[in-house]
């Protein structure tokens, strides 16, 4: 139990994760730019649920993948 209240296994786990959504958020903007239109725009303003629906996918597996090179 002291182990996970040591404050560099706390650390640790901050730094991955804020690491982790950097690189999401840089595989997000990849991704909107290889498509041939906004996908905010397409998502929020008109309403494209399908394509929600793909966008959403593909970043739960960008997610799972960086999540799993994090671990190691």
């Amino acid at each position: 139990m002291r182990d996970l209240l040591n404050p560099a296994h706390f650390a640790a786990a901050v730094l991955y994760s804020v690491l982790g959504m950097l690189i999401f958020i840089g595989g997000f903007v990849i991704v909107d730019k290889l498509t041939p239109y906004n996908l905010w725009e397409e998502i929020v303003v008109k309403q494209n649920r399908a394509l929600a629906t793909v966008v959403g996918a593909v970043s739960i597996g960008m997610c799972l993948i960086i999540a799993a090179s994090l671990l190691g």
